[in-house]
């Protein structure tokens, strides 16, 4: 007879993410703590996908408001060093640091879902009376209040997953990190797509509040008793905070790290330009029906994790992390090339072969910028949670600024050629399109070569060999 321990210890090694579990986060505790990023991924879904959406299209409001509001998280993504930075330095009673950060980001995130159902419907016309400016400036609090919660949550729950993670499984847990974050975005957008298909007022405001309470729950769930007390002494409370200009001092002063805050940006902005012309791209220039472009993301994120399984295989056998990253750059490049030959070689299966390396590029290079983000080793008043913030800020900042960059160039680039200011000769339907694909091309060259002294850089990231234990991830 096979012993009861010998059955569960046999059960839990089979776990796709066993590996990632350490003495200091058992498995449980780490499954557990990862639900925060599914709460992250269930707002972007929202505020980037499902009611940007909704706005235009069943609530008639103008196309640049609607760009405003989503533009409001973007524009406090920079904040999300200094959160970092507080929560590194946090000082309570009891001794918790992300915890607390953890809790009011959570505050921010459901508020914010909460009140946005009935500040959209005002900010429409559909009240009872003319509310004027109130429900532009409601809808405006709505999103930064949701964008703000956000940021707080995962900058803290990072920084907590690296404090506890030892140095032999931070990769492994950074990778469990992204997929949850991933899976909270694939299985949300099915939700609530399905939920909101008979669209109605009420149900508007059901399902954006229900995300509310789903979010509180996740969380409370992902940090009850993720940090251990450590009692402070009313001197300790009392000391004067370090100062974030000293501590950003310190955090530049490592090797490299000004070049690796650069290659993120740039990366990010290189792979995110095409987010809101791909599916365009295949309905007006490929002629695809709708039912066809919805695959494109199903390919992306089977791409995303066929790297994630690559990552694996590739940290396992000791490899740099920035080297993946240089990988996946090179897959943006030779994805972004077939994307382009597309349209002039009319092959909507060179188009979706392109798709889905554009994920396996995207998420070579996201798993490897993240890897080097929790194990820099920081020094002086500096702390981890600065540095994941920084991360984010980058990353943030970089992915919304290219969904901008990317649409405005195409509406420019094809204005002028219907203009005729371009010649006969540039005058495509798919020229605007082509101009984007190309710069997204040049900027991934451009990040291959910041990335390039990063590989022989000791100070930044880890060069350690990396199990992340994910080699046989389901598919």
């Amino acid at each position: 007879m096979i012993p009861k321990n010998a059955v569960k210890g046999m059960t839990l090694k089979m776990l796709p993410f066993a590996d990632a579990a350490s003495e200091g986060l058992p498995l449980r505790q780490l499954l557990r703590l990862s639900l925060f990023q599914i709460s992250v991924g269930m707002a972007a879904v929202m505020l980037l996908g499902t009611l940007n959406r909704v706005m235009i299209v069943e609530l008639s409001v103008p196309a640049m408001i609607v760009a405003l509001m989503i533009a409001i998280p973007v524009l406090i993504a920079p904040f999300r060093s200094i959160l970092g930075f507080k929560s590194d330095n946090y000082r309570s009673a009891i001794g918790w640091k992300r915890v607390p950060y953890l809790w009011f980001g959570t505050l921010w995130q459901f508020g914010g879902l909460a009140i946005m159902p009935m500040a959209l419907l005002v900010l429409a016309g559909d009240s009872a009376i003319d509310a004027g400016t109130f429900g532009q400036v409601a809808a405006a609090l709505a999103f930064l209040l949701t964008g703000l919660g956000m940021h707080m949550t995962q900058t803290a729950g990072l920084a907590l997953a690296a404090d506890r993670a030892s140095e032999e499984t931070r990769a492994k847990v950074v990778s469990l990190l992204y997929v949850m974050y991933l899976l909270g975005m694939g299985v949300s957008a099915v939700i609530i797509g399905t939920l909101l298909r008979d669209y109605s007022s009420l149900l508007l405001v059901q399902v954006v509040q229900g995300a509310a309470v789903v979010t509180m729950v996740l969380n409370v769930i992902a940090l009850w008793k993720q940090e251990k007390m450590a009692p402070m002494t009313k001197a300790e409370r009392s000391a004067p905070m370090p100062n974030f200009a000293n501590a950003w001092s310190d955090f530049k002063k490592e090797n490299d790290v000004m070049r690796l805050i650069v290659t993120i940006f740039l990366g990010t902005m290189a792979f995110n330009m095409q987010d809101v012309l791909l599916e365009p791209y295949g309905g007006e220039i490929l002629g695809l029906s709708v039912s066809a472009t919805t695959l494109l993301t199903a390919m992306w994120a089977g791409g995303a994790l066929l790297g994630f399984g690559l990552a694996a295989r590739w940290l396992s056998n000791g490899i740099d992390p920035f080297r993946m990253g240089g990988r996946g750059v090179i897959i943006g490049i030779v994805a972004f090339s077939a994307v382009l030959m597309s349209a002039p070689l009319a092959s909507p299966v060179l188009f979706f072969a392109g798709a889905a390396l554009i994920g396996l590029g995207g998420g070579l290079f996201a798993v490897s910028t993240l890897t080097a983000a929790m194990t820099i080793n920081v020094s002086g008043v500096a702390g981890r949670g600065l540095a994941l913030g920084v991360w984010g800020a980058a990353q943030a900042t970089a992915a919304g600024l290219s969904i901008f960059v990317g649409g405005a160039t195409r509406d420019l680039v094809n204005s002028a050629a219907n203009s005729g200011a371009l010649g006969d000769t540039l005058s495509a339907p798919s020229i605007g399109y082509s101009v984007v694909y190309q710069i997204e091309i040049g900027l991934l060259f451009i990040t291959l070569i910041a990335l390039g002294p990063l590989v022989r850089a000791k100070g930044v990231g880890t060069h350690n060999p990396q199990t992340l234990g994910l080699t046989d991830f389901p598919t």
